[in-house]
């Protein structure tokens, strides 16, 4: 499993993955800490992607997408599809595509710049592009990792911590829709504990309900708010038991439904 980074330290929620098993689900005393603002662990999309490939078989090639082609104008959906295309770039490495990671690399660098913070990615770029030339997956994971730890520094950096929460969000919501759409046509109950988070979907829809107006009343943001409170009833299944082959195609439909809204300009 992918070490853990500065990113799981920045925000709260979530279930932390094992290195041999599923999403272990929250304890009590985790679910307290969501509620009074202390610091849990929650799954990056490279530890999405890692739990896929110890549950299935996917055929990563299959899942990689075209990147949204055109300018966003606000700095919410640049944040939400920044995230998105982090999470393009772990899969990219999955499916050991070299020229799908340059063009990852080069789309992230183009939304950061829109977002005051193309300066910081310039030499991890660059380094992203060098070790995809020559195979170097195991390292383009943490390069990877490292590109999305210094978007979120520097955002932080401008005190714009708003948009820290759209990146992950975009990230998360772009590995759960990869995630179960392979279980929804490939289930099994393994893969579909893989699912289980409902504390992540919470986390963020706080978060989100905490945002002054001005940053959530937009369609966009209203738009995926809707399909974040549509996964959570999705999720309302047991902590302790496993999603269904219906509730996970259902998630699916969801987690896509907020991709289409995220990638429309």
């Amino acid at each position: 499993m992918l070490r853990r980074s500065l990113l799981i330290a920045l925000l709260a929620g979530g279930t932390a993955l094992r290195a041999d098993d599923a999403p272990a689900p929250l304890t009590k005393e985790e679910i307290a800490s969501v509620a009074s603002g202390e610091v849990i662990s929650m799954p990056m999309p490279g530890e999405l992607f890692a739990a896929l490939g110890k549950a299935g078989r996917p055929d990563w090639s299959a899942m990689l997408r075209k990147s949204p082609a055109g300018a966003f104008t606000s700095r919410q959906q640049i944040a939400l599809n920044l995230g998105a295309l982090i999470a393009d770039g772990y899969l990219a490495v999955e499916a050991q595509d070299a020229q799908q990671v340059k063009n990852v690399s080069k789309d992230i660098k183009s939304l950061a710049k829109g977002l005051g913070v193309e300066q910081d990615l310039i030499n991890r770029g660059n380094s992203i592009i060098d070790f995809a030339e020559k195979g170097k997956w195991d390292t383009l994971k943490e390069e990877l990792e490292a590109t999305q730890n210094e978007v979120v520094a520097a955002m932080r950096a401008h005190q714009d911590q708003e948009l820290v929460i759209f990146v992950m969000l975009g990230g998360w919501l772009r590995g759960t829709e990869v995630v179960s759409g392979y279980f929804a046509a490939h289930y099994s109950e393994a893969g579909a504990r893989v699912l289980r988070q409902p504390a992540v979907v919470e986390h963020f829809i706080q978060q989100l309900g905490a945002m002054p107006p001005k940053l959530t009343n937009t369609p966009v943001v209203s738009g995926v708010r809707t399909a974040l409170m549509e996964i959570k009833n999705a999720l309302a299944f047991s902590t302790t038991g496993t999603p269904r082959e219906e509730d996970v195609k259902k998630l699916t439909e969801l987690a896509a439904g907020a991709m289409k809204i995220i990638s429309t300009k």
